[in-house]
């Protein structure tokens, strides 16, 4: 598509937003169910083309996509209209006879660049918001993931109102082109480096961003106590880590850190899930494409790196797959352990005692997640204290994805910005507070010309002090 063509791609939905159509409660709540009805009828399509790119099965791509978005769907249909109605506000005595109320208000157009993981939720969520917000929007699908971009770029229009609705397909420079344009806002997921790209793009017209991005996310593994426990944390680790698109999700885990004693125990409990869980190249989904696998292939490479290696480690130039691979304390300074792995390689790292995690995470950038597997009270403390990250999950792993009640998004470099549910409206909308005040009595004090009467009786009101205020109004008190 030529600059023109985006051009008129926006000039289309920019017309669209400012006809007040889009504000509407009732044009909202139909696009959302139009959405609702095209994840219905098209549902054996969607698992066709998450299939075709990423080799996903139907479970996975029902479960992380298909099933989550139909769930976010309803609960915004649910919740729609109370989350537009105005809310008051509380004001000062002192502002008498006042009153205030929150009004939420549509950013405009806006823009969603999302990621090729998980190509049809991290397109469809947004949107989402975006629209019960009352936005008109401009998607653009990861090229990375072509069937599922052409997907949406052929469906949508049939469901949603195709002038407030865009969707634009293309490769980086349709992204550069389309980041050129003045946007109310730019929602987007991917790597830390292209994040830095967005913002710097949107500072020209000072457009203001959600970023969603990744990072590298420590699984904190105790040495519980009880086989049973051990073996459930091994499986919701395994599901953590080779689970969503085969690691290639900025949720997975990326390393473990564990004591040294309870280190072998770990990871035989892991290669037993491996196996009873049937984690397979060629029955999980596929490294996205030769970059990709090219750039997990060449973490292996470093000779101290395939030192470190317990299981696994095999890679297929043809086919571009690679076996779930876990290494045991790779260099600290390798880029395995410098750089977010985004694929089924899995560190472990081994510490004297487990409180020792604390300042391993503290020395690295903040993380989307930190994952902690423990019973011990006083260690929980400690890492909701003395880290930082997106979020933190005790004794499971993704859970914390697929819940709408709670936000989603990152902290310092693994973005910011928050969505699901109530939050995702939040983030394409506005609170816009709207104060009223009657003519009912006024306060000279607030205007000059001035004395000490006037700075005293301005004291007492910032000060909360309203009975003294009033004795001094009344030359009762100095």
């Amino acid at each position: 598509m030529e600059v023109m063509g985006l051009d008129a791609v926006l000039s289309e939905a920019r017309e669209a937003f400012e006809s007040g159509k889009t504000k509407g409660l009732a044009w909202r709540k139909s696009q959302l169910a139009a959405l609702l009805k095209l994840l219905q009828e098209t549902e054996e399509d969607i698992l066709r083309v998450l299939k075709e790119d990423l080799g996903k099965h139907r479970a996975e791509a029902f479960r992380d996509e298909v099933g989550l978005v139909m769930k976010s769907v309803k609960c915004h249909l649910d919740n729609i209209k109370k989350w537009m109605a105005p809310t008051k506000i509380a004001v000062p005595i002192g502002a008498f006879p006042t009153t205030c109320e929150l009004v939420q208000e549509p950013l405009g157009v806006v823009l969603i660049l999302s990621s090729w993981n998980l190509p049809i939720g991290l397109s469809l969520e947004p949107l989402i918001g975006a629209i019960s917000s009352g936005n008109a929007i401009v998607l653009k699908p990861s090229e990375l993931a072509p069937s599922s971009s052409a997907f949406l770029a052929n469906t949508i229009p049939k469901y949603l109102d195709s002038k407030a609705v865009k969707v634009v397909q293309g490769g980086r420079d349709i992204a550069e082109q389309l980041l050129e344009q003045k946007w109310d806002k730019i929602f987007f997921t991917g790597s830390m480096k292209v994040g830095r790209a967005v913002m710097t793009a949107a500072a020209k017209h000072l457009t203001p961003v959600a970023l969603e991005l990744g990072g590298k996310c420590p699984a904190i593994v105790d040495s519980l106590s009880g086989s049973r426990d051990m073996k459930v944390s091994a499986d919701r680790i395994v599901a953590g880590k080779w689970g969503p698109c085969y690691g290639q999700a900025c949720v997975a885990i990326d390393y473990l850190l564990v004591e040294e004693k309870f280190a072998p125990t770990l990871i035989e409990l892991i290669k037993g899930t491996l196996k009873k869980f049937d984690i397979k190249p060629e029955r999980s989904s596929r490294i996205v494409n030769k970059h990709h696998f090219e750039r997990l292939s060449n973490l292996l490479k470093n000779p101290s790196v395939m030192s470190s290696i317990v299981h696994g480690g095999s890679v297929d130039d043809k086919n571009l797959t690679i076996q779930p691979t876990i290494l045991v304390d790779p260099p600290l300074d390798a880029e395995i352990m410098t750089e977010e792995i985004f694929g089924p390689l899995l560190p472990v790292i081994t510490l004297k005692k487990i409180e020792d995690s604390i300042g391993f995470i503290r020395d690295r950038p903040k993380p989307l997640v930190v994952y902690a597997f423990t019973k011990n009270e006083k260690l929980r403390r400690r890492v909701i204290d003395e880290t930082s990250s997106g979020a933190v999950t005790f004794n499971d792993t993704l859970l914390q994805y697929a819940c709408d009640t709670i936000p989603f998004g990152g902290v310092g470099e693994s973005g910011f910005g928050k969505y699901h549910g109530k939050f995702t409206f939040d983030t394409f909308s506005h609170g816009k507070p709207v104060l009223k005040r009657e003519f009912l009595n006024e306060f000279s004090f607030r205007y000059p010309p001035w004395n000490g009467q006037k700075i005293e009786l301005m004291r007492r009101i910032y000060n909360y002090d309203y009975l003294g205020f009033i004795l001094v109004w009344l030359g009762l008190k100095r």
